[in-house]
């Protein structure tokens, strides 16, 4: 099976959001059929619904900073499928890829022919086995795992974590995960298992509490990465992650280190600090120098949005032509209301995905006092760069924002013609 095969094989499954199917039997029967790969290495699983990403690359960093062999789980990718796959630091190849999706898909079609599974597991419950048997067949020492989606129910928490964290809890996926911060943190929350060493970030007062009950339930006293507690080493980090926010996503990956030096690992205070400065994280207010310069940032959700939004009021002086994508199952009102006001101009674009917003949805979520003039639209992702590189001229940032797909497709165009 050739790359592309593969890669033809698991977008046949269905869009990874649109066929998603939470729920662990699957998973589980699959990985046993696979020889059960993520037991023979301990892991740690990373819920929340923002900053899990960031905290993830900034362990995985510690980890390769200290000399552990680690293997890191993320999603989604921005142009490549091998980006959610590393093995200390360098992602999966295209051929090994291949190989375990082969490897894979013959394994669930032999499960499914046996009755033993009804259906084909879905795409990132695939992409899940993969990356698993992957850090199985490269002997790595520690898995870090990203859910995808909520927590009880993702594929990924059928590699039972021994070590777990929640990053701040917020609304977001109400469609899977309920409409209310309660639903939402009882789905993230559930990763929290008794016997498990669980690592808190700071929560609205209402998740927190939600958190707090599980870990009561399942008797577990969680430990909080509570910013004002730090140790003296790590108050003066310089982190190679840009944005305030980042700072909560460090502690928490600084009581996991910590969490996971009480589990045997070897990971010391200079490790600590040398992953945090050195971490990077692609899509997450990254920054291509150049003329114009150009940010990048998610930014899929209200609490990212006014996280970019301080960032970019404390940091950004110069103005700003923004590329704005998004899902149309987002909180659109709320992420505009946060982002449209730093701009001097928006040009509105739309995604080649199912649920991607139209330009009509996108103009709708302007706020209402939102000068008009400013936004512009284009009819594909190459003209929404065109036309902001031609509107910012030398003297304006261009920022591309809205959704980690949209940041995916201008990387992978604009690398192209740069």
């Amino acid at each position: 099976m050739s790359f592309a095969d593969a890669l033809s094989y698991l977008l046949s499954l269905g869009h990874e959001t649109l066929t998603i199917k939470l729920g662990l039997a699957n998973t589980e029967t699959l990985l046993n059929a696979l020889g059960n790969p993520h037991k023979s290495l301990p892991s740690v699983q990373i819920a929340g619904t923002n900053g899990k990403g960031s905290t993830a690359v900034m362990l995985e960093s510690i980890c390769r900073a200290a000399g552990i062999r680690v293997g890191l789980f993320t999603s989604p990718h921005l142009i490549s499928i091998t980006e959610r796959i590393r093995i200390d630091g360098v992602e999966i190849s295209e051929t090994e890829f291949a190989r375990l999706t082969e490897n894979i898909k013959q394994t669930a079609e032999e499960l499914v022919e046996h009755g033993d599974l009804q259906t084909l597991p879905t795409f990132f419950e695939h992409v899940t086995a993969i990356a698993l048997l992957a850090f199985d067949h490269a002997n790595v020492e520690l898995a870090i795992l990203e859910t995808g989606l909520g927590g009880r129910l993702d594929s990924t928490t059928a590699a039972r974590a021994r070590v777990v964290a929640i990053t701040p809890v917020s609304m977001d996926h109400e469609e899977y995960l309920g409409n209310t911060l309660r639903e939402i943190a009882a789905e993230k929350a559930a990763i929290i298992r008794p016997g498990v060493t669980a690592i808190v970030a700071p929560q609205q007062q209402e998740a927190m509490a939600v958190i707090q009950r599980r870990c009561d339930e399942v008797g577990v006293r969680p430990i909080l990465s509570d910013l004002a507690t730090l140790n003296p080493p790590y108050q003066n980090v310089r982190l190679g992650l840009r944005g305030q926010h980042q700072i909560t996503n460090a502690a928490t990956a600084i009581a996991l280190a910590e969490a996971l030096r009480d589990h045997g690992f070897n990971i010391s205070s200079p490790a600590i600090v040398k992953g945090l400065e050195s971490a990077q994280h692609a899509g997450r207010l990254e920054l291509w120098e150049g003329e114009p310069p150009i940010l990048f940032d998610g930014a899929h959700n209200p609490a990212a949005a006014r996280a970019l939004r301080a960032y970019l009021d404390e940091f950004v002086d110069q103005p700003i032509t923004m590329i704005f994508g998004a899902m149309r199952d987002k909180a659109l009102d709320e992420i505009a209301a946060n982002l449209f006001p730093a701009a001097d101009r928006i040009v509105l674009t739309p995604l080649d995905n199912p649920r991607a917003a139209t330009i009509d949805q996108l103009k709708a979520a302007a706020p209402p006092e939102f000068d008009r003039s400013k936004l512009y639209h284009a009819e594909s992702v190459e003209q929404a760069i065109s036309t902001a590189l031609e509107l910012a001229g030398h003297s304006s940032m261009i920022l591309v924002t809205g959704s980690l797909y949209l940041i995916g497709a201008v990387q992978k165009s604009h690398v192209a013609v740069r």
